[in-house]
């Protein structure tokens, strides 16, 4: 499972140890295939959005073979790390829908169910206030993401959702 700004997507891959087949998919879509390869070790390059990924396979011992996921140059737990650094994601339910919103706070961009949104972002004495709607089938629900300074440099900056005047927790991805 790779959570990106767009969504959450799943990763699959399959190895044929005695033809070399090869086989990635992204959120059940086949995307490449090869069904025979000579070599049974090295390197699958694909795209998912805008992130570079490979799929590294290496000899492990005997006949094994050990799989590891890099993503922008990173491998899957590092750029997981990263990501929660450059990144806030909440889920909620409203008017029994599933709803998951994504800030990146490098460009300040507000991510709806994988769809970058319109916001409007105003300045606040303590931080900015990025106003945006989710629409539903419904209503229309105001939610705000405010920005606040910690007043501590370690902590930096807080950062909440509130929709219809409910503070949202953060998810875990």
């Amino acid at each position: 499972q790779v959570a990106l700004s767009d969504g959450v997507h799943k990763v699959e891959f399959e190895h044929g140890t005695t033809t070399g087949k090869r086989v990635i998919r992204v959120d059940g879509k086949e995307i490449r295939r090869n069904d025979w390869l000579f070599r049974l070790l090295g390197k699958e390059h694909f795209i998912i959005g805008k992130h570079n990924c490979i799929i590294n396979i290496d000899a492990n011992s005997g006949f094994a073979y050990e799989y590891t996921l890099e993503i922008d140059g990173k491998p899957l737990q590092k750029f997981r790390e990263n990501r929660s650094k450059i990144s806030r994601t909440w889920t909620l339910k409203l008017d029994g829908e599933e709803y998951r919103i994504v800030l990146e706070k490098d460009t300040l961009d507000i991510w709806l169910n994988g769809k970058r949104i319109e916001a409007d972002r105003d300045f606040a004495d303590e931080g900015t206030e990025t106003y945006f709607t989710i629409t539903t089938a419904k209503a229309n629900h105001d939610a705000v993401v405010k920005a606040v300074s910690t007043k501590h440099h370690r902590f930096g900056i807080y950062h909440s959702l509130i929709v219809d005047g409910t503070e949202i927790p953060e998810a875990t991805e």
